[in-house]
């Protein structure tokens, strides 16, 4: 019989989310009172396939956040490490720390509170199938165009082929592992970006559209709108 390994989520958390305003850090801003760092990691605990959540916050803030999951039972076990100054540092941090026996490994957003249980659970089976790197995506609906640096337009990608990707990303720990110790520089957006360099096919899946990012102070409201509406569901549930 063959024993698999447990699974660990990383969520890099250190970034200041500038577009959302000035104030606390992206990943402490609170949705319906609870910071949406807190929504994430419940998410991704809640799937019941995630074995192990490694937060990498702010160097200034990890007692906080230590002290956050203290207040607010996850349902995992939760190690708090200090995050780099670029997405692709605070991953490496998190990767050092993981245990032995930790196999498969997703990379999640803490801006993306609400991905629901059933694509964190669909991208481990992937990753468990046979595919070393795994992303759930959605098909582009509006048209896209590229430009030039005075601003003109280009081009007119065939959206057919496109896909705006969301997390958790899912990875054997092994190729995900290399692909960041061969990496010099902060070259990606994510982590498949950064296997894709090494010659690694990532597997598509279809994506959530409750997985999305809150990004803008508008992402906000969606985000507040679609807590109360899950709320709802487990009240009337």
């Amino acid at each position: 019989m063959t024993v698999l390994g447990r699974t660990a989520a990383l969520v890099p958390a250190a970034g200041r989310g500038e577009r959302l305003g000035a104030g606390v850090p992206k990943a402490l801003r609170t949705i319906g009172g609870i910071p949406m760092l807190v929504h994430a990691v419940h998410c991704l605990a809640s799937s019941r396939v995630v074995d192990l959540v490694v937060i990498a916050a702010p160097e200034t803030e990890v007692d906080a956040v230590r002290a956050l999951f203290v207040e607010h039972e996850s349902g995992a076990e939760i190690v708090v490490v200090a995050g780099g100054e670029t997405r692709q540092a605070s991953v490496a941090r998190a990767l050092l720390v993981l245990p032995d026996d930790v196999d498969v490994v997703l990379v999640h957003d803490a801006a993306r509170p609400f991905v629901p249980s059933e694509l964190v659970s669909a991208v481990v089976h992937e990753v468990r199938s046979g595919h070393d790197a795994v992303i759930p995506a959605l098909a582009v609906t509006d048209t896209i165009k590229t430009i030039d640096g005075s601003g003109f337009v280009t081009g007119t990608p065939d959206r057919s082929s496109l896909r705006a990707v969301q997390t958790p990303q899912g990875f054997s720990r092994s190729v995900l592992q290399a692909a960041h110790a061969a990496a010099d520089d902060d070259l990606t957006t994510d982590d498949a970006g950064l296997v894709e360099l090494h010659g690694v096919a990532v597997r598509v899946i279809p994506g959530h559209e409750e997985a999305f990012k809150v990004t803008r102070p508008i992402d906000l409201l969606l985000a507040e709108a679609l807590l109360t509406k899950r709320r709802a569901a487990r009240t009337n549930g």
